[in-house]
């Protein structure tokens, strides 16, 4: 089954983060714009033709969030949008972030 094809399961405080070896495996199954950051998150700017449109796509980013229970940090600019994934409660990667990811890849 591929990341898109699964759903975001809620994760816990005392749940560790992914190593970086898993985070970098699972990075190779989504598009290669995404990139793992320093700071270990998961990141990648999206681009278009103008800000109605870049806000059409935060928009289904934030539906798809709900859906999920897994939230982005999303920064506009313009029409570019950055899209942070990162799970909170544990202070690093989880799966769902790359299960969003994924799914986010589908929209565009």
């Amino acid at each position: 089954m591929g990341l898109k094809d699964k759903k975001c399961v809620p994760c816990e405080g005392g749940t560790p983060p992914l190593t970086e070896k898993r985070a970098g495996a699972l990075r190779r199954g989504l598009k290669p714009e995404w990139h793992l950051t320093p700071d270990h998150k998961l990141c990648r700017v999206f681009g278009f033709r103008d800000f109605p449109a870049a806000i059409k796509f935060v928009n289904q980013i934030a539906a798809l969030a709900e859906a999920e229970s897994h939230h982005p940090d999303l920064l506009i600019n313009y029409n570019k949008v950055t899209v942070t994934l990162w799970t909170h409660a544990i202070g690093g990667l989880s799966e769902n972030d790359f299960i969003l990811a994924a799914k986010i890849d589908a929209f565009n």
